[in-house]
């Protein structure tokens, strides 16, 4: 399943490609033909929106079909429903090597918290057929009892095999934390419990609410002129049915985290995996730039606190979603010196807040940015999900706009950790030899042990929370 990127210069975080997609396409193309600036734009009787970009000569097609709900609206204790619905789109194998070996292109099924992606390449001279290969999986999905098994069974077994890293476990760890019960609390993809939970029922009823024309966006790229792209897709998705109601992003907003350490027993040996956050930003919020600015800035500033982080890298993230996501900080290091690294990393969520990033920090923070931003951007499949995301997150207007990197000042950076970080309460969780850890904390923190019963929170004199509804686009 698709993974929120990590702050390097490895990967682009998708949350501050989509602002730099306007400029990016203004003076640069991909390698294979010019693309327009804005997509042609479709819209079939079905609601269904389409986005299309003919690039003459090309010999491929690419192809990106975004439902626009995703594990966010798994049915509570049942995380990674989903993703089992995304899975059973393609039930046979057969279709996957259909892609890769007859046509040397590639289909996948993404699954996250805000949405489910169809991603499919193949020769433009065999358009139709892949239109039709889509069409089956949308109007006559074949949720059968023997392939909602056969994929239920295949997921718990990656979720075994993959939540036993305690990388892997840390960053559930610190989301749960963070947001308790609320959807992105939960991971996208399930546990190995909670896919054993999810029955055909559930995936009849998830598809009836979601899998819909006009809760979905298509994307199509390459060597398929326009009439024949809009033809051959309202001649085999024009049957794809219609929902009468977009079910509203609506959902209780979490309670404040626990302030303490959580200690989870994990691997015996002398490291430990550490994780930090607050809440975030929205995907949709104007400082959202800034805020994935911040996170670099963050990352230089903890170096340059722990000597240690060249042997154990650190990373810093800023996940963002439908609804305000995260601001995350984590690293591994050594058991003995967990307590000096949580109190470095509250270290510079303070210093963010009341020293402002030097010219040097901001700069360089700004050239690995605009660098991720090129080398996504220069791919279709980059494109396709810039695009797709405005559709998702209601970012249409911003396509016009896309803010520079160059306008963010650090007064900018500042301002947006003390958003970020005012009196907002941190979690933090703790992974490796739980009695070792405690012992090296206590009694200068205070810290909670994973499985015991901590009493019960206060109640904050606030007013009653309420539900936020966010409006999908029609």
């Amino acid at each position: 399943m698709k993974l929120i990127s990590r702050i390097s210069s490895a990967t682009l975080p998708e949350s501050v490609a989509f602002l730099l997609l306007a400029a990016f396409l203004l003076t640069a193309a991909p390698a294979r033909g010019q693309l327009s600036q804005q997509p042609e734009r479709d819209q079939m009787l079905n609601g269904l929106r389409m986005l299309l970009w003919h690039r003459p000569g090309d010999v491929d097609v690419f192809l990106s079909l975004r439902i626009h709900s995703g594990a966010a609206f798994d049915v509570e204790g049942k995380s990674g429903e989903m993703a089992v619905l995304g899975d059973i789109l393609f039930p046979d194998p057969t279709t996957r090597e259909y892609f890769t070996e007859e046509m040397a292109g590639r289909l996948d099924v993404d699954t996250d918290h805000d949405s489910i992606t169809i991603t499919m390449k193949g020769r433009a001279d065999q358009f139709e057929r892949i239109i039709e290969i889509l069409r089956t999986a949308l109007v006559t999905t074949q949720i059968t009892p023997e392939n909602v098994a056969r994929i239920r069974e295949g997921r718990i077994k990656i979720a075994r095999e993959t939540s036993i890293a305690p990388d892997v476990l840390a960053d559930r760890a610190i989301a749960a934390r963070l947001f308790g019960d609320f959807p992105y609390g939960r991971p996208a993809s399930g546990s190995a419990e909670s896919l054993s939970r999810v029955d055909r029922a559930d995936l009849l009823l998830a598809r009836e609410r979601f899998l819909n024309s006009n809760n979905a966006t298509l994307v199509v790229m390459g060597g398929v002129p326009r009439n024949r792209a809009v033809r051959a897709v309202r001649q085999l998705l024009g049957p794809w049915r219609k929902s009468e109601q977009i079910v509203p992003t609506t959902f209780r907003q979490p309670t404040a985290p626990d302030s303490r350490p959580l200690l989870i027993n994990g691997a015996s040996d002398q490291s430990a995996e550490i994780r930090l956050a607050v809440r975030g930003l929205a995907r949709s919020d104007r400082d959202l730039n800034a805020a994935s600015l911040l996170g670099i800035v963050a990352r230089q500033r903890w170096e340059k606190l722990s000597p240690e982080s060249a042997r154990r890298p650190l990373f810093v993230r800023h996940e963002a979603h439908v609804l305000p996501g995260m601001f995350v900080m984590g690293t591994s290091v050594d058991t003995l010196l967990v307590a000096k690294a949580l109190t470095q990393a509250r270290e510079v969520m303070q210093s963010l807040m009341l020293v402002p990033a030097t010219v040097d920090e901001l700069a360089r923070a700004k050239a690995e940015l605009n660098a991720q931003a090129a080398k996504e951007l220069a791919r279709p499949e980059g494109i396709a999900r810039l695009w797709l995301d405005a559709d998702t997150f209601g970012l249409q207007d911003r396509i016009a706009e896309a803010p520079a990197n160059d306008a963010i000042t650090p007064a900018d950076l500042q301002r947006v950790a003390t958003r970020l970080f005012k009196d907002a309460p941190v979690a933090s969780v703790v992974i490796g030899d739980a009695k070792q850890l405690q012992a090296a904390l206590e009694p200068s923190i205070k810290v909670e042990m994973m499985g015991e019963v901590a009493p019960r929170p206060a109640k904050p004199e606030t007013k009653p929370t309420m539900t936020i509804p966010i409006k999908k686009p029609e």
